[in-house]
């Protein structure tokens, strides 16, 4: 198939090449099934957490419906690339249609604001639970909870529409080889030939104005945290309350990690081997869905005691 075309628009029926793991392609067969287990992982680790929250009334604080929203998040985001990925490993369907490419880059984008608020959300609730405990239960209620949830869709949307309809306005004559397995804005933008200036100010602003914008926030109150945790008396109080907080700093690094690592790339980065590109895209996809759920079902109690006891349960109820 050729990779070029000239005066091809949007209005055209076209495809874009994905692209999978530059000289390991004899191995995508064999890599398909790693990646099979990480999205069953993702999909069996997330669909628990929100059954384990649904069926225990005493896990519905804020807290855990912020968990809830989270695997939510994840569960969808993995299910919009990974099947996909995998039919391109083991069948070789490494095209994707120009519509499907669009839909599947709002999906990412949007779904990535989202998670950006919801760890807002979870750090400031943390916040309140360490710093004015007492005022915790009122401030944070289950309504506020679900006001928050609203919002963090709402803002994901908003911010997170235009770039593909910035895409629309441009036409494609050269090349049509992502350096992803998925599509993106950056990475379908620059492969464009009208005038990009608007989707690259667009897309540095969104992501300065949301994940940027909530990083910086989440760091602060986390200076503000510790700043309490270290004024506690007893040394048990302060592994107590900073014990709370673990779970969530590894899924904030888990995120925003792989996202500034690919910004990077994207940014300065055309000049590095492909496979640099590929590599990081997948990190920043695969990797929190999986992530999320085992580190919050090992450093949460109430999590890994109720999935063990509803599995339990689910037995002895099973026939005999």
């Amino acid at each position: 198939m050729s990779l070029s075309a000239t005066n091809r628009t949007h209005g055209d029926s076209f495809s874009f090449i994905l692209m999978g793991l530059p000289g390991l392609e004899g191995a995508h067969f064999w890599l398909a099934f790693p990646l099979c287990a990480m999205y069953l992982v993702a999909v069996v680790g997330n669909c628990t957490v929100v059954l384990v929250v649904k069926a225990e009334p005493a896990l519905h604080t804020p807290m855990y419906f912020f968990l809830c929203m989270l695997a939510a998040v994840d569960l969808v985001l993995s299910t919009c690339t990974m099947p996909k990925l995998l039919a391109f490993f083991w069948f070789d369907a490494n095209e994707i249609s120009y519509g499907s490419c669009l839909l599947q880059m709002f999906f990412i984008h949007t779904l990535s604001g989202i998670e950006s608020t919801i760890l807002l959300a979870m750090a400031v609730d943390r916040y309140v639970a360490i710093c004015h405990p007492l005022q915790h239960s009122s401030i944070l209620t289950n309504a506020v909870t679900a006001k928050v949830g609203l919002v963090a869709v709402v803002r994901g949307v908003v911010f997170f529409l235009p770039p593909p309809l910035l895409i629309i306005r441009l036409y494609f004559c050269g090349s049509t080889v992502l350096t992803h397995s998925y599509c993106v804005h950056q990475d379908v933008m620059h492969l464009a030939c009208g005038d990009r200036m608007p989707n690259i100010v667009y897309g540095l602003t969104a992501i300065l104005l949301v994940m940027g914008l909530d990083s910086l926030l989440i760091f602060v109150s986390y200076v503000m945290i510790i700043k309490t945790v270290l004024q506690l008396r007893s040394k048990e109080e302060r592994l107590r309350a900073s014990g709370t907080c673990v779970a969530h700093v590894c899924v904030v690094l888990s995120f925003y990690v792989p996202l500034i690592g690919l910004s990077v790339v994207h940014r300065f980065g055309r000049d590095l081997p492909v496979l640099v590109h590929v590599t990081m895209g997948n990190v920043y996809l695969l990797v929190p869905p999986v992530l999320n759920p085992i580190v919050y079902g090992a450093r949460t109690k109430e999590i890994r005691e109720r999935a063990l006891r509803i599995m339990r349960i689910g037995r002895e109820g099973g026939p005999h």
